[in-house]
């Protein structure tokens, strides 16, 4: 093995799908892209790193809800340019051609062209890591969609595409928690 710089250690351990996050201001809508995020156990439990820097940021906390949008492969262009453009200024759903859809149970839009959306709630923001705690309300998942596979951020400005799905469940039965 040859030494790999420590700065570049965390491209290494990439964390879960590149995922669009939608608040609310209560005057307009506004996407962010986060590329750090995570599930929390078995259950409807995330979290994703954001702070100040984002300008959704302030919506985010003052609602206390959002939507995280599950962008497929084929979007991987659009959620770079939303990441690379700020909501200060830009309506990012007309510049990226995106349609909002009304979500159930909060203000934050779901995004029609991505293969799934969560809608959630804040539970916590631990503040000195830049951790935002989720609780999701609802979930919705567009079988339909031809493409299905996933973007992974590996931190450098490369990405990793979901591949072909391994299926061990039968394996794994009898050592996973009742209904997974």
């Amino acid at each position: 093995m040859e030494p790999l710089p420590l700065s570049k250690a965390f491209t290494l351990l990439e964390p879960g799908p590149v995922v669009l996050v939608t608040t609310h201001d209560g005057r307009k809508a506004n996407i962010m892209t986060i590329t750090w995020t995570m599930v929390r156990g078995f259950s409807a439990e995330f979290a994703m790193t954001t702070g100040p820097w984002n300008h959704s940021y302030e919506a985010l906390c003052r609602s206390k809800e959002c939507v995280l949008a599950i962008p497929a492969a084929d979007m991987l262009d659009t959620a770079v340019g939303i990441g690379t453009c700020s909501g200060r200024d830009t309506d990012k759903f007309a510049k990226f051609g995106l349609t909002p859809l009304p979500a159930q149970h909060v203000r934050a839009p779901l995004i029609a062209e991505c293969l799934a959306n969560i809608e959630c709630r804040v539970v916590d923001v631990i503040e000195p890591y830049s951790i935002v705690l989720l609780e999701g309300v609802a979930a919705y998942f567009d079988d339909a969609r031809t493409e299905k596979r996933m973007l992974h951020a590996v931190g450098d400005g490369t990405f990793v595409v979901d591949g072909r799905r391994i299926d061990r469940r039968e394996m794994m039965r009898s050592k996973l928690p009742d209904g997974v």
